[in-house]
């Protein structure tokens, strides 16, 4: 059983993603300090994550990352930031961005496509 299994089953990331989780993600892919939605998607093709982007902009299965990928396109500093900011373990809050930020990009590009002002 993973750390995200475990969340899941103590219902910990339901209270985080119900709570803080959208004030996490609008601030990571807001105008924040990582530059938008599309300025994420850039960082994350940069990095080798081309495949997982497309298909979480496409219309079909949105393919996974991990905690550890996140951290490496967000930078530990970033994620430590948030995680103090938000009072959440940093290990957490990496494996929910890792769950989320799939979902949060899927949602942001409906029609297959990603808003150009992103």
């Amino acid at each position: 059983m993973g750390i995200l299994d475990s969340l899941e089953s103590s219902g910990i990331l339901g209270k985080l993603g119900a709570a803080v989780l959208p004030v996490v993600l609008s601030e990571v892919m807001g105008t924040g300090s990582q530059g938008g939605l599309n300025a994420i998607v850039a960082k994350l093709e940069q990095a080798g994550f081309g495949d997982q982007v497309k298909s979480w902009i496409g219309t079909g299965q949105n393919l996974p990352i991990s905690a550890d990928q996140v951290r490496q396109v967000l930078g530990n500093d970033t994620i430590r930031q948030l995680a103090a900011k938000y009072n959440i373990p940093v290990d957490q809050i990496a494996e929910v961005l890792a769950h989320q930020l799939p979902v949060a990009v899927d949602k942001a590009s409906p029609d297959g496509k990603l808003p150009h002002n992103a």
